[in-house]
């Protein structure tokens, strides 16, 4: 297998594999193991092959129809920065109903994909997605629901320092597979700008 994207410490360091005591269906297969005090741990292989997918089909599409939603406080750094270095759209306050379903509001938008910080909190925008036929890709921790994702990224989506890792990582990827940056050595950002 390549060699991931992080050394394995670094993602240690943010909490990023630490989940929750709860276990949802659809995360069974991401968990590498339960704790002695209850608390999951996520598999680190298999969330560094889903943050390369989701940087490849984030990276596919026209940026300005791409949507990065969080409306949990610690989301809203990581998603401006992401989308201040990428050119997608944030969303990252209140979602409202009818935001991507109903044309008569003065701020309907019409996203080729969504990329949300938790399907639990976020999931007006999950629900309208499928209705709508959007793709959606989701920080998934132990405890959320998969129903509506079409990508799920096994990760801690409740730490400041891990969320600020995961969208980090994420826009380093893209940057380089949309041709931004040649090599890694370029992107200047570290994970606290993304805090």
């Amino acid at each position: 297998m390549a060699e991931t994207l992080l050394p394995q410490e670094k993602y240690l360091e943010s909490g990023i594999h630490i989940g929750t005591k709860t276990k949802n269906g659809g995360m069974r297969a991401f968990i590498y193991k339960a704790r002695e005090d209850g608390l999951h741990v996520l598999d680190l292989k298999k969330m560094d092959e889903r943050m390369r997918l989701a940087a490849g089909m984030l990276a596919a599409y026209e940026p300005s129809t791409v949507y990065i939603i969080g409306s949990k406080d610690n989301a809203f750094g990581p998603i401006n920065k992401m989308c201040e270095l990428t050119g997608f759209n944030a969303l990252n306050n209140r979602f409202t109903p009818g935001r991507f379903t109903n044309p008569e509001r003065a701020d309907f938008v019409e996203p080729a994909l969504i990329f949300v910080t938790d399907p639990g909190v976020d999931k007006q925008a999950v629900k309208e997605a499928n209705v709508i036929n959007v793709p959606v890709i989701a920080l998934c921790d132990t405890n959320n629901s998969t129903r509506f994702v079409d990508l799920v990224i096994p990760a801690n989506n409740k730490g400041k320092k891990a969320i600020a890792l995961a969208f980090w990582l994420i826009t380093r990827e893209v940057l380089k597979l949309k041709g931004s940056i040649s090599g890694y050595e370029e992107f200047t950002a570290v994970p606290a700008d993304f805090e």
